[in-house]
């Protein structure tokens, strides 16, 4: 995947999961959400960059240390040449190698599906819904719920409910031409029947009404069921990226 295209998924991930505050330094992103997912509290580089390489690794440490957070680098392809060897030589170890997967929308069809409704849920009762499909309450993690009240794009909150109780959701935002996809999850009970797929097709069909052109999602390269829904789906490999963490 080129690098223009590989820009442009970063900053609508990034755009999509919005931190509470972050700082721009010299083409790289740092993103502070009080501890809440690495992927919103974490160094971004983004943009080439004119600094030397261990200074600016030692600021970010500094002010991943002043925030009281770990020094987090996220690395994908645009972090060039260089800054993953020297976190390693510092003692960074490598977590969560995860797969970007893009489908393109134009002439997509969903497989076939058994019959099921995807509902549209105000954002409220759908982090309730989440919570309760996840095990994980919301509203005990306020730097969540912070970070979804956050997103400035638009986006949908969607969920299927079948006899009075809800077994799957998922969030999809959109900017410009691309849809990125967030949060899906089945009730355990009730996976392997479907409704992932469902789910996620209901989600596909409202972005391209709205104009997207294309999607992405993150999975982790271990994760290996949902590796197979989305390739079902029609997902391929885009490119990867990795979590750099200071050791100890």
């Amino acid at each position: 995947m080129d690098t223009n295209t590989i820009r442009q998924i970063e900053e609508a991930g990034l755009n999509a999961w919005p931190a509470h505050q972050q700082l721009l330094y010299d083409g790289w992103l740092l993103r502070f959400a009080d501890g809440y997912t690495k992927r919103a509290n974490s160094v971004n580089p983004l943009y080439p960059s004119r600094l030397q390489l261990q200074t600016k690794i030692e600021r970010c440490e500094a002010q991943y240390c002043r925030m009281g957070l770990p020094p987090v680098f996220r690395l994908t392809p645009l972090a060039g040449a260089g800054l993953d060897e020297a976190l390693a030589r510092r003692g960074y170890q490598v977590l969560h190698p995860t797969r970007v997967l893009t489908l393109d929308l134009q002439g997509w069809r969903a497989p076939d599906l058994a019959a099921c409704s995807v509902r549209h849920l105000p954002l409220e009762q759908w982090m309730g819904v989440f919570s309760e499909i996840s095990g994980s309450l919301v509203a005990k993690q306020p730097a969540h719920a912070q970070i979804l009240r956050n997103i400035l794009n638009p986006y949908i909150c969607a969920a299927i409910e079948i006899d009075g109780r809800w077994l799957a959701c998922g969030l999809g935002v959109q900017e410009g031409g691309w849809f990125g996809l967030f949060d899906i999850i089945t009730h355990p009970e009730h996976r392997r029947q479907g409704l992932s797929t469902c789910l996620i097709a209901g989600m596909l069909d409202w972005a391209r009404r709205q104009g997207a052109r294309r999607s992405y999602l993150q999975v982790m390269e271990n994760n290996l069921p949902a590796l197979g829904l989305y390739d079902k789906l029609g997902y391929t490999d885009g490119y990867g990226y990795w979590y750099r963490l200071p050791p100890g």
